[in-house]
């Protein structure tokens, strides 16, 4: 896994194998990357980065110089990846470990970004639970984006704040507004 711009700007990084993860691509995140930089100041946004696995996105977020952000993932062993890598560049970015659906239920934490990256085998219907939680507690800023990743073979556009989507490769990025 590569970081593609701002301060770490090719810096590698590797996760231990024993992580149960499937990084965004480069390629897929350099895409989302280009897309989100015409909308976004990066220092001045919060994020939110939900099945957070290796961090991976993070990274990206905080290599360009976002301060204000939290990482959510199930897996110790993921989150103890995220500290010692976030001590390592000297990134400041919050670690909880919880059930994402037990954290969108409890939290009044807004986000602009909130990018969720679960497994790619959940049902249509789980996909569609973050979306349904994150607009009933309203939990974006204003001009908000919820950003899901996953397979081509899934289809999200029934949700009723879905807005349009990109595909890269056999990854999916699909955008949800207020």
């Amino acid at each position: 896994m590569r970081i593609i711009s701002g301060k770490y700007k090719g810096k590698i990084l590797t996760a231990p194998k024993k992580l149960p993860v499937r990084p965004t691509t480069d390629m897929a995140k350099e895409g989302l990357f280009n897309i989100l930089n015409n909308h976004y100041k990066f220092l001045n946004i919060s994020v939110l980065d939900l099945f957070s696995g290796t961090g991976n996105v993070s990274y990206e977020f905080a290599s360009r110089g976002t301060k204000d952000i939290t990482a959510v993932d199930s897996h110790y062993a993921c989150l103890g990846y995220i500290k010692n890598v976030s001590k390592d560049l000297d990134f400041e970015i919050e670690t909880i470990k919880s059930d994402v659906y037990s954290y969108l239920e409890k939290t009044n934490r807004k986000a602009d970004i909130i990018f969720a990256d679960p497994p790619y085998d959940f049902t249509t219907e789980q996909f569609l639970k973050i979306s349904e939680l994150v607009f009933k507690k309203d939990l974006l800023h204003e001009n908000g984006v919820l950003i899901i990743e996953h397979s081509k073979y899934t289809k999200l556009e029934e949700s009723p704040h879905f807005d349009n989507s990109r595909k890269y490769g056999g990854s999916v990025f699909s955008f949800f507004k207020k």
